[in-house]
C-alpha cells in the first residue's frame, strides 16, 4: 500500500482532469445501472402487462430509451477510457523522465555496480507495467467499484431484502483477490528481475557480437540467454497458476450466490410478492456485480505486477549520488596556477585500496604524466580528478580549493577528456564533435576537426560533417574515431585536459596521426597524460610511475631510464614489441 500510495503521489498535477474523470465515470456508472433497471419497464409495462393500450405505448416509448441509454453510456464509456489514459499516460512520461534524469545524475559508483541491461529494462519495462496498474486503478479499479455502487444501489431499490442476502455471499466472493495476490507479487519481482538480466545479456552479446563470433562463443551466449528465458517462464508460469485458481474460485462463488437468489426470489415471485419485472432486473443486476468482482481480481493481478515493477523504480529513485555539490560550492571561472593531490586515498570496494597515499602536484601549463602496471590506479587518478568519484581521504586541490569545494558543473567546464575507448553516439559527425557545444559556429567546428586530422575524412564521407556514423561510430575506423573525439575536445576548448591511453589501441599510421592531433590540442593547456605506449610520454614536464597504489618513481623520461626501475622495465618491453612488430610488418 506504501508503495501504491506513493506512485498516486505524481497524480496531483493532473487532478483537476483527474476530479473531471471521475465525474464522467460517475455518470457512466449510473448509466449502467439504469441499462440494468430499464429491464424492469420492459418486462412489467409491456411483456406481461395485461393492459395492451398501455403496453402499446410503452412499446413506443421504451426503446427511445433503450438507445439514448446506450448511447449516452457508449458516450461517457468513450470519455472516460481516453481520459484515464490521458492521465496514465503523463504520469508514466513524467515518471520516466524523473527515472532518468535521476540515473544520470547518479555517480560513476553506481554505474559500477549495475548491469546496464538492467537499468534499461527498468526505464523500459517496469515503468511500462507501472503504467498498467495506474490506468487499471484510475480506470476498471474505479470504475468497477463506481458500478458495485450503483448496480447495489439499483438492488437495494429494487428488493432490499434480497440484497442483503447477495451481500452476504459478495465477500467471498472478493476473497481470492486478497488470497493469490501475494503470490502474484513474489512472481511478478522474479519476472522482472529475470526480464533485467535478460535485457542486459541482449545489451552484453549485441554490443561485442564481434567477440562473440571472433571466440566462436555463439552457442554460449545462446545458452545463457536460454537459461534467463527459461527462469523467466517458471516466474510467468507461477503468475499464470495464481489468476487461473483466482478465476473459477470466484466464479463459482458467485454461481452460489445467483443460485440462492434465484430460489428465494424465484419463491416470491410465484407467491405474488414479487414482479416478473423486478425480478429480472435484480437478477440482471447481481448477474452483473459479480463480473466486476472478478474485474477486481484481475486488475489485482495487474497491481501486483505493478507493485513489484514500482518497488524496482522506487529503489533506484532513492539511491542517492555519492558525489554531490556542497552547500557552499563555489564556481570555478578559471586555472591559474596548479592541481595538487594531497595524500589521496582511495578504493573502490572496502578494504582493498587502489590508491595509497598519493602526493603531486602538477603545475598550470605542465604536461603531467602517470604510467605503471595495469591495475595500478592511473586511470583512478584521472576519475578522481574529473570528481567521478570522491577520495576516501586527503584531498585534491585546483588553485588551494578543494574539489569539494567547487561546484561540479564548473570543474567539468574545466576538462576535457579523450579516453581510450571514444564514445560515440548514433547521430551525425557534426553532431559528435559539437556535443555539449549547441550551437557553436560552423567554422569553428570545422577549424577543430582540420586542427584534429579529421577534416579531411570527414570530406570524403558521403554525407560529409551530416553523415551518421553509426552506433558508438561504427561506420568509422579506431583512428577516425579517436580523432572526432579529439576535435570534440578542442572545440569544448578546456584549460585542463585529460589523455587517457589515448593512442593505445590505435595501428602505426593512425597512432602518428592522431599524435599530431593530440599535440595540437594539447598546446598552451595543462595536460595529465595516462599512457601504455611511452612514446607519448618522453617529452612530458614531469612523469609519475604508479604501482600497487603508490607512487615509486618519478621525474623526466632521461632521469627515470637511467634508475633502471619499473620504469625502465616498461620502456623496454614496448620498445622490444615495437622492434618485433616492426620486423613482422616486413
Amino acid at each position: 500500500m506504501k508503495t501504491y500510495l506513493r506512485l498516486l503521489q505524481y497524480v496531483k498535477p493532473y487532478l483537476p482532469r483527474l476530479f473531471m474523470t471521475f465525474g464522467v465515470m460517475v455518470v457512466a456508472a449510473a448509466l449502467t445501472a439504469l441499462s440494468f433497471y430499464i429491464i424492469k419497464p420492459v418486462i412489467d409495462k409491456i411483456l406481461a402487462n395485461p393492459d395492451k393500450e398501455e403496453a402499446l405505448r410503452y412499446i413506443k416509448i421504451l426503446p427511445i430509451g433503450i438507445i439514448l441509454v446506450y448511447g449516452f453510456k457508449g458516450i461517457f464509456l468513450f470519455l472516460q477510457h481516453y481520459l484515464i489514459n490521458w492521465i496514465s499516460n503523463r504520469i508514466i512520461l513524467d515518471i520516466r523522465d524523473i527515472l532518468y534524469r535521476h540515473v544520470t545524475g547518479l555517480s560513476m559508483r553506481f554505474f559500477n555496480s549495475q548491469k546496464t541491461g538492467t537499468l534499461i529494462s527498468r526505464i523500459t519495462n517496469d515503468v511500462s507495467l507501472v503504467h498498467g496498474a495506474l490506468a487499471n486503478v484510475l480506470g476498471n479499479i474505479i470504475g468497477a467499484f463506481l458500478n458495485i455502487a450503483g448496480l447495489v444501489g439499483l438492488m437495494f431499490y429494487l428488493n432490499w431484502k434480497l440484497t442483503l442476502i447477495a451481500i452476504v455471499v459478495f465477500p467471498l466472493a472478493v476473497y481470492p483477490i486478497t488470497k493469490f495476490g501475494k503470490r502474484m507479487r513474489m512472481a511478478a519481482r522474479g519476472m522482472q528481475e529475470k526480464m533485467g538480466d535478460i535485457t542486459s545479456v541482449l545489451n552484453e552479446s549485441f554490443n561485442g557480437i564481434r567477440i562473440v563470433k571472433a571466440f566462436g562463443m555463439e552457442e554460449y551466449e545462446r545458452k545463457r540467454f536460454a537459461a534467463d528465458l527459461r527462469k523467466f517462464f517458471d516466474y510467468d508460469m507461477k503468475a499464470v497458476r495464481a489468476v487461473a485458481l483466482a478465476s473459477p474460485i470466484m466464479e463459482t462463488i458467485g454461481a452460489a450466490g445467483i443460485a440462492a437468489i434465484v430460489f428465494v426470489a424465484g419463491q416470491a415471485v410465484i407467491g405474488g410478492e414479487l414482479t416478473a419485472g423486478t425480478f429480472f432486473a435484480f437478477v440482471a443486476a447481481l448477474t452483473g456485480l459479480y463480473p466486476q468482482a472478478k474485474k477486481l481480481n484481475d486488475m489485482n493481478n495487474v497491481i501486483q505486477r505493478a507493485i513489484a515493477a514500482a518497488e524496482r523504480v522506487f529503489s533506484t529513485l532513492d539511491t542517492k549520488p555519492d558525489v554531490v555539490d556542497s552547500e557552499n560550492a563555489v564556481e570555478l571561472t578559471a586555472f591559474n596556477s596548479s592541481i595538487e593531490f594531497r595524500d589521496v586515498r582511495f578504493s573502490y570496494n572496502k578494504g582493498d585500496e587502489t590508491l595509497k597515499g598519493l602526493n603531486f602536484t602538477i603545475k598550470k601549463g605542465q604536461v603531467f604524466a602517470v604510467i605503471g602496471p595495469s591495475g595500478a590506479g592511473k586511470s583512478t587518478t584521472a576519475d578522481l580528478l574529473s570528481r567521478f568519484y570522491d577520495p576516501d581521504s586527503g584531498a585534491i586541490l585546483i588553485d588551494g580549493k578543494n574539489l569539494r569545494e567547487i561546484k561540479l558543473s564548473s570543474l567539468r567546464d574545466m576538462i576535457g577528456i579523450v579516453t581510450q575507448e571514444t564514445i560515440l553516439f548514433n547521430d551525425t559527425i557534426k553532431s559528435n564533435i559539437a556535443y555539449g557545444k549547441p550551437g557553436i559556429d560552423e567554422d569553428e567546428l570545422i577549424a577543430a576537426a582540420k586542427a584534429a586530422n579529421a577534416h579531411n575524412f570527414i570530406m570524403e564521407q558521403p554525407e560529409k560533417y551530416e553523415t551518421l556514423i553509426g552506433d558508438r561510430g561504427v561506420r568509422l575506423s579506431g583512428g577516425q574515431r579517436q580523432r572526432l573525439a579529439i576535435a570534440r575536445a578542442i572545440l569544448k576548448n578546456p584549460p585542463i585536459l585529460i589523455l587517457d591511453e589515448a593512442t593505445s589501441s590505435l595501428d602505426s599510421e593512425s597512432e602518428i596521426l592522431v599524435q599530431d592531433a593530440l599535440n595540437n590540442l594539447m598546446k598552451n593547456r595543462t595536460t595529465f597524460v595516462i599512457a601504455h605506449r611511452l612514446s607519448t610520454v618522453r617529452n612530458a614536464d614531469r612523469i609519475i610511475v604508479i604501482d600497487g597504489g603508490m607512487i615509486t618513481e618519478e621525474g623526466v623520461h632521461e632521469g627515470l631510464y637511467a634508475k633502471g626501475g619499473v620504469y625502465t622495465r616498461i620502456y623496454n618491453l614496448q620498445f622490444k614489441r615495437e622492434k618485433e612488430n616492426e620486423k613482422a610488418d616486413e
